[in-house]
């Protein structure tokens, strides 16, 4: 026994059957005893290939999305991190670092406004304690910008290395924390100076949960997924993710550096090709650059997936209504979308393959604004399938337009402020 448990492939066969018991519901505590028992220290990339095996075996994500927290509480203490690298300042890992210690920081305010609204009375006044905790949480809501940086950049990377299910499942305690955070703060926005019993509700309902949701996402950051990615990803990747991130911004922290490459791996990355030579249409042609400014200029921002379901381009616009960054080039179209919401790609790349549908209109409606989405299929003469575009809009000012505007009435404006 003790043999196989020292092999590696044995002791990864014995993590797998261990956390199969936690789904069939056997108790933590029993399967943590059993992990120190006969594991000892489990190497956080063995954690990483068991859970990819698992859900690549047929385990639903919705059922490791349900256990995720219980898996890490059974490992807490028993992942083995001492093969992991470290980095310099201004690295991406770096600043996920910063943010995470910021991040804890007002989790630990947020956790002393708790228990000082636990201590209210039915007659004390709750306005400026939930003032202090709608301020402290407001911070905590910036944790988004670090979630998307990771959904954006960090996880197509992983994807591009055969690594989908565990970016997967932490989209989806992203998605978690996202909702909780949300639900406190509108709860937090209706609290009134009398309302010290609602806001006692609130703490111990949901505003510890999300501060805690947050906080197992470090442990499971630091624990298992940038030690992985530190070993999986070339310094050329990591400066693409580097580039992606300002657009996207930071949470509680900017980085003072900006991290390189070393000098001679920036000697041997491929430089952009430049194609000069003008681009044929039925109708005309467009050289690279005219197509470039064409395309940007449009008023509504364009996204091509190809057939095989392959983000292959993206507009630049001005004003982008979602944002996009290179590292989704080349990225499964469902792996783009939260884990909720991928049936529903689905669906329409399905109907649109099978010629069924044509085209898949939406509209919501986002701080304010009123954005029109539409998924268009797209054919060759012959009908057969090219892939999907997809166009959004933001519709708001053209909503509200009444009357006409002449080309007359406009030149006769343009005239009148010059």
């Amino acid at each position: 026994m003790s043999e196989w448990i020292n092999n590696e492939k044995g002791r990864k066969e014995l993590l797998k059957h261990l956390i199969l018991q936690l789904h069939k519901g056997i108790a933590p505590e029993t399967v943590k005893r059993q992990l120190a028992e006969l594991l000892g220290q489990v190497p956080y990339d063995m954690v990483v290939e068991v859970e990819q095996e698992l859900i690549g075996e047929g385990l639903p994500v919705a059922e490791v999305l349900k256990l995720c927290d219980v898996h890490s509480s059974v490992l807490r203490g028993k992942i083995d991190q001492s093969g992991a690298r470290t980095v310099p300042e201004g690295h991406p890992v770096h600043t996920f670092l910063q943010e995470n210690r910021a991040l804890q920081a007002e989790i630990a305010a947020v956790h002393a406004l708790c228990g000082q609204a636990e201590k209210l009375s039915a007659h004390d006044h709750a306005e400026q304690l939930a003032n202090e905790l709608a301020s402290r949480f407001g911070n905590l809501l910036e944790v988004d910008k670090h979630y998307r940086r990771k959904e954006y950049l960090l996880f197509p990377h992983l994807e591009k290395h055969g690594i989908t299910g565990p970016p997967t499942v932490m989209w989806g305690k992203h998605d978690e924390a996202r909702e909780l955070l949300k639900a406190v703060r509108e709860a937090l926005s209706q609290i009134k100076d009398s309302d010290a019993e609602v806001l006692r509700s609130l703490v111990s309902l949901s505003l510890k949960s999300a501060a805690d949701a947050i906080e197992e996402m470090i442990y499971k950051e630091e624990q298992i997924l940038f030690p992985m990615c530190l070993d999986t990803l070339s310094e050329p990747e990591w400066f693409e993710i580097h580039n992606g991130s300002l657009e996207i911004g930071y949470c509680l922290f900017a980085p003072k550096l900006a991290w390189q490459p070393a000098a001679e791996t920036r000697g041997k990355m491929p430089a952009a090709v430049v194609d000069s030579q003008r681009i044929k249409l039925p109708t005309g042609s467009l050289s690279p650059a005219e197509l470039t400014a064409l395309l940007n200029t449009l008023p509504f921002d364009l996204t091509f997936v190809d057939k095989d379901d392959t983000v292959r381009y993206y507009s630049e616009g001005k004003e982008r209504i979602f944002g996009r960054t290179m590292a989704v080039i080349g990225r499964k179209v469902q792996l783009c979308h939260p884990p909720g919401s991928v049936h529903i790609v689905q669906n329409i790349l399905d109907g649109f393959r099978s010629g069924r549908e044509n085209r898949a209109p939406f509209w919501i409606n986002i701080a304010g604004k009123f954005i029109h989405i539409e998924y268009f299929a797209l054919r060759d003469e012959k009908g057969a399938y090219l892939g999907t575009l997809e166009v959004t809009q933001d519709l708001t000012q053209k909503r509200q337009l009444e009357g006409e505007q002449r080309l007359l009435s406009y030149a006769k404006e343009r005239a009148d402020d010059k």
